[in-house]
């Protein structure tokens, strides 16, 4: 079976994660960089890391990779590439996005339209057909151009793998599914600990942590553009990859995991949320504001995502809200805090400086997870 080169995308900061991830699924990794792990794999570790992986936004086979500063070496050299191995005579194909970043091509519209003429150039020649009806199955291509260095992908995920499928709608300032995993990812917590969220929204931090302690695919349930693509990835493959992981899952896991929100109605969102993923039963939500955060039991973690403060009227509330929830943390000494935040204050009303403190650009937001470390749990020994 061939073997391509695969480019997961993901947070910037959190490639290590992501790289962890992919050694443990059995990939060998051929380059790290800014945002961005790319591992080799045949067809079969398309589907399984499309399936399986939590921290990636999508999965990118890569075509060709070359040095290009005028719009004719971009023409030319992607023309040379062998897109008929992957493009079918009927295929739908379109550059669906190009990034261009200090490089001396830069229009996006510009690239984008070369880089189709080129490839329809290409299969003209190897058709032998002058005109394309583009009835068949769609194949989305994405261009990366860094410092001069162009980068072109099929997408093999299409709608992106944060989407899993369980939250049509979101709570007020929404984290994404791969960055609530990664960051969880971040942490010592495995499923034998205590997890809380004290400011849980749509729930996405406990539903994630959830899904990890019962072994769930985070793509299991739901489709991927490159299953149509049965020119060169079998449809068995996928099916394959589904019964593995399937037969991996440990639906009756125990784990204690809690949720709270002072509002009512997106704690009602958030348990629908987690219906929908199948782990509502491993997950006790709450309607608790976070001056009520309390847990008799020790070395537990506290993993989640405060308000931000995205409206004006409602920067006014935030030091209180920080103010109580370092004041109940502290009361649970021997417990691990760690949460997410682009509150510049966050730190001076929690009360506390953190142990580390690392920055993560949600989207184009930029935001601080603060880690509060506690101390480890004594060994347990054999009677």
């Amino acid at each position: 079976m061939n073997t391509f080169e695969l480019i997961a995308p993901c947070h910037f900061g959190l490639e290590a994660v992501l790289k962890r991830e992919i050694y443990d699924l059995g990939y060998d990794i051929s380059q790290v960089e800014d945002g961005k792990v790319t591992f080799i794999g045949d067809a079969e570790a398309i589907a399984r890391a499309n399936i399986n992986l939590r921290t990636t936004e999508r999965i990118l086979l890569k075509v060709g990779q070359f040095k290009a500063t005028t719009f004719t070496e971009l023409f030319d050299q992607t023309k040379e590439l062998p897109w008929e191995e992957f493009i079918p005579k009927n295929g739908k194909f379109w550059v669906t996005k190009a990034n261009s970043v200090n490089s001396k091509l830069f229009s996006s519209s510009d690239i984008q339209s070369i880089v189709k003429k080129a490839i329809v150039d290409r299969l003209k020649d190897k058709y032998s057909v002058n005109w394309f009806d583009e009835d068949g199955e769609s194949y989305p291509i994405r261009v990366t151009i860094m410092k001069d260095m162009v980068t072109l992908a099929l997408d093999t995920t299409g709608v992106s793998l944060h989407k899993r499928g369980y939250r049509p709608v979101a709570g007020k300032a929404p984290i994404s599914e791969t960055l609530a995993a990664a960051l969880i990812m971040l942490t010592p917590w495995k499923k034998d600990r205590i997890l809380v969220d004290p400011f849980c929204g749509s729930g996405t931090f406990a539903i994630e942590a959830a899904m990890m302690a019962a072994n769930i695919a985070p793509g299991v349930e739901r489709n991927f553009q490159a299953e149509k693509w049965t020119n060169f990835i079998d449809k068995s493959l996928w099916k394959d990859a589904r019964e593995e992981a399937r037969d991996l899952e440990e639906l009756d896991v125990e784990t204690e995991i809690q949720a709270y929100d002072i509002d009512e109605e997106v704690i009602k969102k958030a348990r629908i949320n987690a219906k929908r993923a199948g782990v509502d039963h491993l997950i006790h939500f709450q309607n608790r504001g976070v001056e009520e955060l309390s847990h008799h039991k020790k070395y537990g973690f506290i993993i989640t995502n405060p308000p931000y403060g995205e409206r004006l009227e409602d920067k006014e509330t935030l030091p209180k809200i920080y103010s109580d929830f370092g004041r109940q943390a502290a009361l649970l000494d021997t417990w691990s805090v760690y949460m997410i935040t682009s509150y510049e204050d966050a730190q001076k009303y929690y009360g506390k400086k953190a142990d580390k403190n690392r920055k993560i650009y949600n989207g184009m937001l930029k935001t601080y997870f603060y880690s509060y470390i506690g101390p480890k749990p004594p060994k347990k020994t054999d009677k």
